[in-house]
């Protein structure tokens, strides 16, 4: 590993609401229980800042969310000695951000016009005009393109001169028309109550399922549609995300104010979310352009570093594709997303030859990893291509699926991008033991472990709140917040107890440092790791078949100074 970063400290991952009801019930449980001990850092998601949609990641602006955190919270955090980790939301703002709402309010005559990404503007050229509106690009401009989502990915926006402009939006997003009263109908189309009753009950059926006013039905009353949609279009308004147009310079001074903002707030690391997005040009695949998006990575690295942050980039792709060897070439740390389907595969199939294999390769190319078993998104499987067959693939996510894990997919297209929405341990058939020696495999290699909070407590798939959720709630299936009865109760069991202690060695035993010398050895279904750093050394030797295993920890002299058996 790069002498860069000594730190190699387990990370504690959760919503500033996970834990409790805010930050300051995650404190009290840091100092009241053994788990002082057991992390270095914690990296908290962006729900922490003042956010709307999908958990906090449709950012409006980085203040501290009040019901969550407050400054005195993160300083606190700090003086327990725990590190800091962020979200920086490259690609995009949310509409409810200062920037979008002044050009929604001002039009062609706002600061913000070019800060966001006219469609119509960027495509010039590339396509023909629609009678919707917004340009569609000729298909060998867009047939290599990577969509998030049915359709082009773009929002119809109302501007003051009653024009509507499509701006790109690869997310999220949703137009929200007021509901109609009989009244208001009555003064905008001088006519009789009981027509404006009937026709404010037809409209408002349909109101909450269009995006646009062209397909709404007027069935009897079709001589009102123009007034009507004038009307509903002059009012309506959004939510979503939309993507900022880094071709302008305002984007760069609000990215520089965010990264000086984040700093403030004590982190050390900066997580750069959807990054691989921001990047966008015709006829390319607008996730991951090349060379653009490491230009682009570069720059804000320069950012971070003149801010002394370290960044960690997120990108999910195949093994295949060598962007993790490409990120670690330029000594970037990177997630290791391929160690959750590889420990589930070392432990459905007994043998951790692959597992050793990869270790061996983080090793070699002198990789800078943070690894996890679950976390906010989903458990990434496709990213194994390359590493695993498709056939081992398929049948790891068929048995995630069938223990109750949802699959996460494309628009139905399940072979482009596709992660299982499980709790890990509910993925492993609600094994303590193998959770155990999942946990003991995450620490042992190489790489910085990061604990998604859920797993620490052994939480199950949470299918009630799936069903709260609604359509797209599949990611809620590992995000039960937990209060703080719940997690006094789980402190209690042997598997969250067991989890801590290793935790605790982990975090604390010498022997583990970025210069650790660290050696894996396997016979299949045995499998041994040593780390050994200025004669300290720690030892895991796991027994595949059963799930048994022993950590032993060594002083200098060679005595056993921690055991630990399961």
């Amino acid at each position: 590993m790069n002498e860069r970063t000594s730190d190699i400290k387990p990370i504690f991952n959760l919503y500033p609401d996970s834990i409790g009801n805010n930050l300051k019930d995650y404190i009290s449980l840091l100092e009241d229980t053994e788990l002082k001990n057991a992390f270095g850092s914690t990296y908290i998601l962006p729900s922490i800042f003042n956010s709307d949609l999908d958990r906090g990641f449709s950012v409006i602006d980085y203040e501290l969310n009040h019901l969550f955190a407050n400054i005195e919270d993160l300083k606190k955090l700090n003086r327990l000695g725990i590190n800091l980790m962020f979200d920086f939301v490259l690609n995009h703002l949310s509409v409810l951000s200062e920037q979008f709402q002044d050009l929604l309010e001002k039009g062609e005559k706002s600061l913000y016009k070019n800060f966001f990404i006219n469609w119509n503007d960027f495509w010039q050229g590339c396509g023909n005009m629609t009678s919707e509106g917004y340009i569609r690009p000729e298909d060998k401009y867009i047939k290599d393109m990577f969509f998030r989502k049915e359709g082009l990915p773009l929002l119809m926006v109302g501007m003051p001169d009653g024009r509507d402009v499509p701006y790109w939006n690869t997310f999220y997003k949703k137009v929200i028309f007021n509901k109609l009263t009989p009244q208001r109908l009555m003064k905008i189309l001088k006519c009789q109550y009981l027509t404006a009753e009937k026709l404010a009950t037809l409209i408002n059926a349909q109101l909450d399922d269009i995006e646009n006013t062209d397909s709404i039905d007027f069935g009897q009353f079709s001589e009102y549609r123009n007034e009507v949609c004038t009307y509903l279009n002059r009012k309506k308004q959004y939510l979503g995300q939309m993507d900022l147009n880094i071709n302008s310079q305002m984007v760069w001074k609000f990215y520089e104010e965010t990264i000086k903002k984040l700093r403030s707030y004590g982190a050390g690391i900066i997580r750069l979310d959807a990054f691989a997005y921001a990047p966008k040009s015709p006829g390319k695949r607008n996730f991951l352009n090349e060379p653009d998006t490491w230009e682009f990575l570069d720059r804000i690295n320069k950012l971070a570093e003149k801010n002394s942050l370290e960044v960690l980039p997120e990108i999910h792709a195949g093994y295949e594709e060598k962007t993790n060897a490409y990120l670690a070439e330029k000594g970037y740390l990177t997630y290791d997303f391929f160690l959750p389907g590889l420990i589930l595969n070392a432990l459905e199939e007994q043998d951790g030859t692959l597992l050793k294999n990869w270790a061996d390769e983080i090793i070699c190319k002198k990789m800078r990893v943070v690894n996890m078993l679950g976390c906010h998104d989903g458990i990434p499987l496709l990213d194994l291509k390359g590493l695993l067959s498709d056939e081992q693939i398929k049948k790891l996510m068929d048995k995630v699926v069938e223990r109750g894990g949802y699959i996460k997919n494309l628009h139905g297209q399940k072979n482009i991008y596709y992660q299982v929405n499980a709790a890990y341990y509910s993925a492993l058939g609600e094994k303590e033991e193998k959770l155990l020696a999942a946990r003991a495999l995450q620490l042992f290699m190489p790489g910085i472990p990061q604990i998604w909070y859920l797993d620490l407590f052994a939480g199950k798939n949470d299918y009630r709140a799936v069903k709260r959720a609604g359509e797209g709630g599949h990611k809620e299936i590992n995000r039960t917040n937990l209060s703080l009865n719940e997690i006094k109760e789980a402190l209690k069991r042997d598997v969250t107890r067991k989890q801590i202690e290793m935790l605790c060695f982990r975090n604390r035993f010498p022997a583990f440092h970025s210069l650790s010398n660290i050696q894996i050895f396997t016979s299949k279904s045995k499998i041994d790791f040593i780390w050994d750093y200025h004669n300290y050394r720690a030892e895991l030797n796991m027994n595949l078949e059963d799930y048994s295993f022993v950590i032993k920890g060594m002083d200098r002299q060679g005595e056993i100074c921690f055991l630990f058996k399961v």
